[in-house]
C-alpha cells in the first residue's frame, strides 16, 4: 500500500503524477484527505481522495508515503497528527517516505534528514535541518526521497516506480508517458 496525504493547498502535479505513475507500475496507490475527503489544491481544483485519515490501517503492507508540496498544504500536512503519527510509523520501520516542494521541510522539522541528502522548493534548504543539499530534481538518501517541486513531479513519480518496481517498468512507462530520457 502507498498513501499519498492530501490536505487543503496541496500541489496538484506534486500529488497526481505520482499517483498516475505508480498506477501505472500496478502499485496500490490510495490518495487520503487530511481533514476531510473533499481536499481543494493551492490552484482551486477540488478532489476526493480514496480515503479519509481514518480509513489508514498502519500494517506490513505499507510500501511508501509521499508528502506532496504546495501552500498552504505542507503547512497543513504538517499540522496533521496523523500524517506525523504515519511519518514516525515509517521512520522507524524504514518505509519509504518521499516528499516533493516544500514537504521534505515536515521532514526537516522532524530531523529525519540528518545527515542525508536531500533536496526541496528552492528557499526551503535552511528548513531541512541536518540535511546535505544537493541541487538535483530528486535525490533518495536510503528511504527518503526528496524532489524540488512541480517541474520534478514526473521524474519524481518514475524514480518512485524505479524504486518499488525495477528500473526496466521505470523506462517502459517513461517511453509510454514520451518522457525524455535526459532532463
Amino acid at each position: 500500500m502507498i498513501y499519498v496525504f492530501l490536505a487543503n493547498g496541496f500541489e496538484e502535479v506534486e500529488a497526481l503524477a505520482p499517483v498516475d505513475l505508480l498506477r501505472r507500475a500496478g502499485k496500490n496507490v490510495k490518495t487520503v484527505g487530511i481533514g476531510s475527503r473533499e481536499i481543494t489544491s493551492s490552484h482551486g481544483i477540488t478532489i476526493k481522495a480514496d480515503l479519509a485519515e481514518s480509513d489508514i490501517v498502519l500494517g506490513n503492507d505499507l510500501e511508501m508515503i509521499i508528502l506532496p508540496g504546495g501552500m498552504p498544504g505542507t503547512l497543513n500536512l504538517e499540522k496533521s497528527g496523523t500524517v506525523q503519527t504515519v511519518i514516525d510509523f515509517c521512520s522507524e520501520r524504514k518505509i519509504y517516505i518521499a516528499a516533493i516542494c516544500a514537504a521534505p521541510s515536515i521532514l526537516g522539522h522532524k530531523g529525519l534528514l540528518d545527515g542525508r541528502e536531500a533536496i526541496a522548493y528552492p528557499g526551503f534548504e535552511a528548513e531541512l535541518t541536518g540535511a546535505v543539499i544537493r541541487n538535483q530534481p530528486v535525490v533518495q538518501s536510503d528511504y527518503m526521497i526528496t524532489a524540488q517541486g512541480a517541474g520534478a513531479a514526473i521524474q519524481f513519480g518514475l524514480k518512485l516506480v524505479e524504486i518499488l518496481t525495477n528500473p526496466e517498468k521505470a523506462h517502459k512507462i517513461r517511453a509510454s508517458i514520451c518522457y525524455p530520457e535526459q532532463i
